[in-house]
């Protein structure tokens, strides 16, 4: 029987009250895999949207900048504020906006208000982001804290797997709008289940932290990181050392400078920073960033290698980077289990050792290389993320107290989401760098066709790898000094 706003009945949960964490889990997993599957599924669709708008691939680019910027801005903020009102509003707010968002993106009368409603979709696609690992983490018991982590980074695996290859089919036979009134489907599923699921009482928040929100910390965090993420994609292709970007650089140091001194002074700031202080979260946020580092390096180039040396049809390029994927669901639903049981320190160091050695051959690759052993490598190289992600991130969630959980989950994708643009910044710049200096400031697409520009790739390649091994050691490191001992989790 239904009890109204909150879910069912308060005496006991459907199925039963052991079995409400996954009834609460389905919910917030269904949008999970919707949102992420939106982020890498516009990919495929963007030089369909720049022919129907007549813009540039340049111009079109924006549709993914403006996403990643407003994303990485509002997390933070949206995780505070969903302590201070409740997480399961802010979910449930955040999948209106978000589909309200996808019908506009679809009505878009031009390329600027397509813009307009990227942003806007982006907005409710940070609330879910900045709530979901909370609310997780926080409908489960402490014991269970990595199987919770683990299933939540199974369906991010489901939805960034699937984007790709839910988008090359669906634009065979329907143009590009098909794909954001698909996203409506599950978007309306995930928020009618979750206004009758969720209840923030049985998600340990029956109040909310009645703190004020702080609105200067807010603005100084989301004008600091949509700076710094606007910088490093260097949409104008500036040189590095040119003033614009120096000048870019120094603003963002300024602003997180300013950030920081705002945080340490106000009696209630957006984020803790004293929560540094506990080495095992300090520890563990700086390997997740690491890590993150290495692992895109690895996405970023992979395909590039995949179709511009090898020429690769996309399918098959799709087919072989989902192995990826594939892996890191498959290791985080068993690293999660035995995170539980033996503790978060030995699994993220092997995951990253795994990782390590996966990455060293694959700094060889060349024009040669057998596909299946790249198969198997990429294959590999998502068993050792997965392995290392899922107890990485219990970790962090488990040195703060209950009332930080949302704005320190947020601080986790966000930390994720910074691993990503930093690492294909660098990789890109190393590639492109090594490439210049060999006469080769060509298009990718023209590297097959070129003499001598793929064995010039293959050089950026392995310098590129080179820095990827070095996050990944860097982080190995960290991974070590997370936990001062071996634990085990008392169940």
């Amino acid at each position: 029987m239904l009890r109204g706003p909150g879910g069912f009945s308060r005496r006991r949960a459907p199925g039963g009250g052991d079995n409400y964490k996954w009834w609460a889990f389905s919910a917030i997993g269904i949008s999970f895999v919707t949102q992420v599957m939106s982020i890498s599924m516009v990919f495929v669709a963007l030089a369909a949207i720049a022919d129907d708008f007549g813009v540039t691939l340049g111009e079109v680019s924006w549709v993914v900048i403006a996403q990643a910027l407003t994303i990485s801005a509002l997390m933070m903020p949206m995780g505070r504020l969903a302590d201070i009102v409740g997480r399961r509003r802010i979910h449930l707010l955040g999948l209106l906006v978000y589909g309200s968002g996808a019908i506009a993106v679809v009505l878009a009368p031009s390329f600027g208000a397509l813009i307009a409603a990227r942003v806007w979709m982006a907005t409710g696609n940070s609330m879910g982001q900045a709530v979901g690992t909370a609310m997780v983490v926080s409908v489960f018991p402490p014991e269970e804290r990595g199987n919770a982590i683990g299933a939540q980074a199974t369906a991010v695996a489901i939805g960034g797997a699937s984007g790709p290859i839910v988008g090359g089919l669906v634009l065979q036979w329907l143009p590009w709008e098909a794909l954001f009134v698909l996203t409506l489907i599950p978007t309306s599923i995930a928020l009618v289940w979750g206004y009758l699921i969720l209840d923030d009482a049985r998600m340990n928040q029956p109040f909310g932290d009645r703190a004020p929100f702080d609105y200067a910390g807010a603005l100084l965090s989301a004008a600091a990181i949509a700076l710094l993420v606007l910088t490093i994609n260097n949409p104008l292709r500036l040189g590095w050392t040119s003033p614009p970007m120096l000048a870019g650089l120094a603003v963002v140091v300024l602003l997180f400078a300013a950030f920081a001194r705002r945080e340490l002074r106000t009696e209630a700031p957006m984020l803790e920073l004293r929560l540094f202080d506990n080495p095992v979260f300090s520890m563990a946020v700086l390997a997740r960033l690491a890590g993150f580092m290495s692992m895109t390096v690895s996405r970023f180039l992979v395909p590039i290698y995949l179709l511009s040396v090898r020429e690769l049809e996309e399918a098959a390029v799709g087919g072989l980077i989902f192995l990826t994927s594939l892996g890191m669901g498959i290791a985080a639903q068993g690293s999660g289990r035995l995170s539980d049981r033996f503790g978060t320190r030995t699994l993220p160091f092997a995951g990253v050792a795994g990782a390590r050695k996966v990455r060293l051959p694959m700094a060889f690759f060349d024009g040669g290389t057998p596909i299946v052993v790249v198969a198997l490598l990429l294959l590999g190289l998502g068993l050792g993320m997965g392995t290392w992600n899922v107890p990485n991130n219990s970790a962090i969630m488990g040195a703060v107290p209950a009332s930080r959980l949302g704005v320190v989950g947020a601080l986790t994708n966000l930390t994720r989401n910074a691993g990503n643009v930093l690492g294909q910044a660098i990789a890109a710049g190393v590639v492109a760098a090594v490439m210049a200096a060999g006469g080769f400031d060509i298009p990718l697409s023209e590297i097959a066709d070129t003499p001598g520009a793929a064995a010039s790739f293959i050089d950026g390649w392995r310098a590129a790898y080179a820095l990827a091994v070095a996050f990944s050691a860097a982080s190995l490191v960290l991974a070590i000094r997370t936990k001062p001992a071996f634990e085990r989790i008392p169940r």
